[in-house]
């Protein structure tokens, strides 16, 4: 600084050097926070979109598919309940009333066994064919011991069978009493939570759009605040050029330096307003950009957390309650298939059983036939004997009768053995069909999904983690940055004050001799050549204009193109 530059020039040229190096202390730090902003916002975003990634992504998928998968199942067993318990009460029902008639069926076997021993005694006393006679009732009475013995243990097996139904019935209703509502309520909570994981899906994928969007937002907002402290640099360069022009101000010598003197300072005043005009809807810019990024950021957080907190806010408490949940359907499992297994041995019990009654009941059918023959041939023999054979004839009568009334009997059990095989086979059907009967199935898809959406929920905490943690940091760069940039609008704001006292400077009364008017002229040529904006040029011709100057920018013409190419 030359010591005997007048004090307006010196406090102004000092006044604005110390604003133009703090600009660009400023714009240097303001701009690597910037940087720095930037890379910490491309990691939320990545953040972000693995969060959301996580959260529609197919670990959470195979989940939802097995929570899906279990729900359904556990709703075919409820709704099968009542079936099953109607089909066993139908088993029960036949099954009664097959050991009625199997035990009338006994009585009657039982009753052609008596018939033949009177026969026998009968036949004792014919004089004629006696042993035909004799044959005939043996033959009848093996043929009923025979098929009585078959019967017996049909019958017996009966009755064993109709307690193990009898036995199988009550469980079954027992177990449809005290689950059938638990099943179809843990498998609606299911279902519900299936729908919550579906939403959650469909956020992560809108979040990811949204990651998406706010990056090329905070893209366009860097860009344009990178352009802002671009515009520091020129902001800079006026500055010094301000300076320079000032430092050409000498002492007054006379009323024509005084009057160059004063034309500078008018001329740097009006520089110094129009660049701090410029300057602060740069800074506008600026902190507009910084509060973009922030709100951008904490947008993007709270739609992070927005997606992680699930049912009431908390993501941990939602997969809590789908633990719980899988829980519940896993004892329910586990009781339905202890419930099944008598119902099960009564099937099989009852599939073997059937055919041994088939089987008994064929040969019964064979035996009344041959029981029916043998009495009819009996009884015409008899007839042929006159009055001695008339009482074999009653008796091979009666034969016959209690034979027709064997398969008459017999005849009304093969509808009741059809409707318990009926009702077996739908049972067994059903039973085979229910894939709720594979526990063990179940249980490792319940285990599976359980080990997913642990896994997923410490993959999810890290990543929220981390977004706190990245935001933070990103939001105390904004607000240094915004803080720098204010606390630099203030200081520029002082040289508002600083043009205010050099545009005082009085020319009232001053004339220039041509000669005079011509250096001073000179001299602005010389200051004209040293812009480098245009919005210099433009305070400058305004200036020379004001006071009847010549402004000869015709010689600068190439250089000023080469800047405006340059600088704009």
């Amino acid at each position: 600084m030359i010591p005997d530059l007048p004090d307006t020039a010196r406090q102004a040229t000092a006044a604005i050097k110390d604003v133009g190096d703090q600009l660009e202390h400023v714009f240097a730090e303001v701009g690597g926070h910037l940087g720095t902003a930037h890379t910490i916002f491309a990691e939320l975003n990545s953040g972000l979109d693995s969060l959301s990634s996580e959260l529609s992504g197919s670990g959470i998928e195979g989940a939802s598919i097995a929570l899906q998968n279990i729900a359904t199942r556990l709703r075919r067993l409820a709704e099968s309940l009542p079936v099953e318990t109607a089909l066993l009460g139908a088993i029960g029902t036949s099954t009664a009333q097959a050991s009625v008639l199997l035990r009338q069926l006994i009585q009657q076997i039982h009753l052609i066994t008596v018939i033949a021993r009177s026969s026998r005694i009968e036949a004792a006393s014919l004089e004629g064919n006696r042993d035909d006679f004799l044959s005939f009732t043996r033959e009848a009475s093996d043929l009923a011991t025979a098929v009585e013995a078959s019967i017996v243990v049909c019958s017996k097996e009966q009755s064993q069978l109709g307690a193990a139904i009898a036995a199988s019935l009550g469980e079954q209703a027992d177990f449809e009493k005290r689950y059938r509502d638990k099943l179809l309520s843990v498998s609606a909570e299911l279902i519900s939570t299936f729908s919550e994981i579906k939403h959650l899906q469909a956020q992560g994928a809108e979040i990811a759009r949204m990651g998406k969007t706010s990056t090329l937002k905070i893209g366009e907002a860097v860009g344009i605040a990178i352009i802002s402290l671009q515009a520091g640099d020129s902001t800079r360069q006026r500055l010094e050029h301000a300076c320079s022009s000032l430092r050409k101000i000498t002492p007054a010598a006379g009323a024509s330096a005084a009057s160059t003197n004063s034309l500078i300072c008018l001329l740097q005043g009006a520089q110094l307003k129009n660049t701090v005009s410029e300057f602060d809807a740069d800074v506008g810019k600026i902190s507009g950009t910084l509060v973009r990024l922030s709100a951008d950021a904490v947008e993007m957080v709270a739609h992070g957390r927005s997606l992680y907190g699930g049912k009431n806010n908390d993501m941990a408490s939602f997969m809590a309650v789908m633990k719980q949940r899988l829980a519940e359907a896993s004892v329910l499992i586990s009781a339905c298939g202890k419930a099944k297994v008598s119902v099960d041995a009564s099937i099989s019990t009852l599939e073997g059983l059937l055919e041994r009654f088939r089987a008994a009941i064929a040969s019964l059918n064979d035996t009344v036939v041959d029981i029916t023959l043998i009495g009819m041939n009996a009884g015409l023999k008899a007839s042929h004997l006159g009055v001695k054979g008339r009482a074999f004839v009653v008796i091979a009568n009666e034969l016959k009768q209690t034979a027709d009334r064997i398969s008459g009997t017999a005849k009304l059990l093969e509808p009741a053995l059809t409707e318990i095989g009926q009702a077996s086979d739908r049972l067994k059907d059903l039973r085979s069909s229910e894939e709720t009967l594979n526990a063990a199935e179940l249980e490792h898809s319940i285990a599976a999904a359980v080990e997913e959406i642990e896994g997923g929920n410490g993959r999810l905490v890290l990543q929220m983690d981390h977004l706190a943690r990245e935001s933070v940091q990103f939001e105390s760069l904004m607000v240094r940055a915004r803080n720098a940039v204010s606390d630099l609008g203030a200081r520029f704001a002082t040289l508002s004050g600083t043009a205010d006292r050099l545009e005082k400077m009085d020319l009232h009364g001053v004339t220039l001799s041509p000669g005079e008017m011509g250096d001073v002229e000179a001299l602005f040529d010389e200051l004209y050549a040293q812009y480098t904006m245009e919005l210099e040029r433009d305070v400058h011709r305004a200036l020379c204009a004001r006071f009847g100057m010549k402004c000869r920018p015709a010689a600068l013409a190439v250089a000023a193109d080469a800047d405006d190419v340059l600088f704009f």
